[in-house]
């Protein structure tokens, strides 16, 4: 219980002016007013925060999506591919076309459409056939005892009319793209002797050029 200072009168507990003489009383607590907080604003950093959130997530979803696509078109292909040999010939099938590799020297004469030089004997590896779309490559290897030279002039006189021709010492390139045949004949020496590719294509009967 409290008393007034000044007056001696009985006031109650937290009383800050006595009720008969009206005089402040000491001690008595004073109410002080506590101010509302302020809000922050919200700082751009979250937003920019947000926006990169994005850009990776939509980044990560594209590349999801593009492996599930790159999965789905591989397994499509590996499907419809198909590896058949027969003998020394492999075929490969596949959406695109076909290829084919012989090791047979006669096959690989026929399949060319090119006179082969004479006494020149099929190399084992490197003879395929490849039809992709309309057109239809054939590709042989062959050796030979004579030189690059005795074969080069061989298959200048059979391509008179050639793109390009040129000889040295080490090489001699043909290119002919006279139809029916665009031909490519590349002769190297190979120790006494030559070796020498040849690369026919040819536009399948039917194809629109």
């Amino acid at each position: 219980m409290a008393f007034c200072n000044s007056c001696g009168a009985t006031l109650a507990e937290g009383t800050r002016f006595c009720s008969k003489c009206g005089k402040a009383i000491a001690g008595a607590p004073v109410a002080t007013a506590i101010p509302a907080a302020t809000p922050t604003p919200p700082t751009s950093s979250g937003n920019g925060l947000k926006i990169v959130l994005i850009v990776i997530g939509a980044v990560i979803l594209i590349g999801i999506v593009g492996m599930i696509s790159l999965t789905l078109v591989g397994l499509h292909i590996a499907r419809r591919t198909h590896v058949r040999q027969n003998g020394d010939s492999v075929k490969v099938e596949t959406p695109f076309g076909t290829m084919e590799s012989s090791k047979d020297p006669d096959q690989a004469a026929k399949d060319l459409g090119v006179d082969i030089y004479p006494g020149a004997t099929v190399q084992k590896d490197g003879n395929s056939v490849a039809t992709f779309g309309g057109m239809r490559t054939v590709t042989a290897s062959f050796e030979s005892s004579d030189s690059v030279d005795k074969v080069c002039s061989f298959y200048r006189a059979k391509f008179p009319g050639a793109n390009v021709s040129t000889q040295d010492q080490n090489h001699c390139a043909i290119v002919s793209s006279m139809m029916p045949n665009m031909v490519t004949i590349n002769v190297e020496p190979n120790g006494d002797g030559s070796k020498f590719q040849i690369v026919a294509v040819t536009k399948r009967s039917g194809s629109s050029s």
